[in-house]
């Protein structure tokens, strides 16, 4: 794939300075420029590399002025650091091909619905009464159940489930892998010690453009549904319980758990490998420090740090205390030894 600085430079609203037809085939560091790579200087402290550059394009700032002659083809911007997620996402579209029609090798039941422009790949399965909406990409090894409803546009990667009756929203990302709507971890405890299995009848529903990482599970609700609100990102290994109600625009970073019927509001950021209990409610704007456990219910624009959960200038004021407890617990050692020692030789 080759796109011109022309192309790239009408994507941003830009000016070319240099020639505008030089073919770009990827990106790369300043430092690391090569004939083909566009790079882009943000930081000042980079300024050095511009001037050596044998990269084909450069992005820069307005307010960037060259203290030397640049052989680079440079594409001016307001913000050449907010420009690159934006240059990713246009060199990225450019490269996949969407592809269309199906694999003779697929398995679709003759009672469900294939939208236009759809693809399915080798050995997917798509189950009875499912829809599946005009323009999605179903590579090869997808299970779909039946009753599944997948929205239009989605992107379903290498072995991801989807159990029955379960709703997959416009523009989703589901990567490989992923289970979305396999049963909740309900058992009930009976008088003989054993567990008897608590029927898990409900489904999941994804409201559009939520992402989902690879062997990232979302259990189907114990009744009803467990819902992740629209835009959310969800990571690789991140565990979603029954009954979960996730608000829109999260992110949940790696090995993050979720446990059931807990309620998490909009806007939230999880580090990786935090967590919650189930049964609670975190507000509107919380953001949770890497391997946090949340035991109660949280307010909104709380920031959060440790295992319980404390809020994140107090735990980095008691972790400054903590690191130190050997030295703390010498000098009460000796405290207690002087004060036996001073109540000895009173008596």
């Amino acid at each position: 794939m080759q796109v011109t600085a022309e192309r790239i430079a009408q994507h941003f609203n830009g000016e070319i300075i240099g020639d505008p037809y030089v073919k770009i085939s990827s990106v790369s560091k300043i430092e690391n420029g090569k004939p083909g790579n566009i790079c882009f200087l943000a930081n000042p402290k980079y300024e050095h590399y511009i001037y050596t550059s044998k990269a084909s394009a450069i992005i820069i700032n307005k307010t960037f002025v060259p203290k030397e002659k640049i052989a680079p083809t440079l594409i001016v911007v307001d913000n050449a650091y907010s420009a690159v997620a934006s240059l990713l996402d246009l060199l990225n579209s450019l490269k996949k091909e969407k592809r269309s029609g199906r694999s003779w090798r697929a398995h679709v039941s003759w009672s469900s619905k294939i939208g236009k422009g759809a693809y399915i790949g080798a050995f997917a399965y798509v189950g009875k009464k499912s829809i599946i909406g005009k323009g999605s990409q179903i590579y090869p090894q997808v299970y779909i159940g039946n009753n599944v409803t997948v929205g239009e546009n989605v992107i379903l990667y290498q072995g991801v489930k989807i159990y029955d009756g379960c709703k997959v929203g416009d523009n989703c990302i589901l990567h490989a892998n992923c289970v979305i709507g396999a049963d909740g971890f309900g058992f009930a405890p009976q008088p003989d010690g054993t567990y008897k299995k608590i029927p898990q009848t409900g489904i999941v529903v994804l409201d559009d453009n939520v992402e989902v990482g690879a062997n990232t599970t979302i259990d189907r609700a114990t009744m009803g549904q467990t819902h992740i609100g629209k835009g959310t990102k969800i990571d690789n290994l991140v565990q979603v319980a029954h009954n979960v109600e996730i608000g829109h625009d999260n992110v949940f970073a790696a090995m993050t758990g979720i446990a059931g019927s807990t309620k998490i509001g909009n806007n939230c950021q999880f580090g990786g490998q935090s967590g919650t209990v189930g049964h609670i409610e975190v507000g509107d704007r919380v953001r949770v420090g890497a391997q946090t456990g949340i035991i109660g219910n949280t307010k909104a624009d709380s920031l959060l740090m440790g295992t319980p959960a404390i809020n994140y200038k107090n735990y980095l004021k008691s972790y400054a205390h903590f690191v130190h407890l050997k030295e703390y617990k010498e000098k009460i050692d000796e405290l207690e030894a002087f004060i036996k020692k001073e109540e000895s030789e009173e008596k």
